[in-house]
């Protein structure tokens, strides 16, 4: 018999305007997570994916002045978490200043995703971060959303 490679994936996409703010987008992002199996033993994970949303959301409306397009994408082994805005500048992690009190959230995504990269687009660019939960095998790119 031969083996099945194809991938199954889930997902889903919603567009979340400057005036709705990420509070919206987090309870979305919630909800949609309930429906995956792994996401009740996993209360770490869930969280850490909710607090990335927080951040890539808010980053798409303070420093792109932009609405926020987010996609939640499960592929088995990975829970990629996508957000377009219309800016085309990649995001770039800001120096460790104590007094300051914004411009840490790339680097809150870098702690807590499996991996992340960005992505240019001919209007913006994507950030997708990756959330393997525990359990879950492995992806053979270690991780790697580029």
């Amino acid at each position: 018999m031969a083996k099945d490679t194809s991938l199954r994936a889930v997902g889903w996409a919603q567009s979340f305007p400057v005036s709705q703010g990420v509070r919206a987008g987090r309870r979305w992002t919630r909800e949609h997570l309930m429906s995956l199996k792994w996401t009740g033993s996993a209360p770490e994970t869930v969280d850490a994916i909710l607090l990335s949303v927080s951040e890539l959301i808010t980053n798409a409306h303070i420093h792109a002045h932009s609405d926020a397009q987010l996609v939640l994408t499960w592929d088995s082994h990975c829970l990629h978490v996508s957000v377009h805005d219309s800016d085309p500048v990649p995001p770039a992690k800001q120096s460790e200043d104590l007094t300051t009190t914004g411009g840490r959230g790339l680097a809150i995504v870098d702690a807590l995703a499996d991996g992340w990269a960005t992505h240019p687009q001919a209007s913006g660019k994507t950030v997708t971060a990756c959330f393997v939960p525990p359990g879950a095998p492995k992806p053979r790119h270690g991780g790697d959303v580029s």
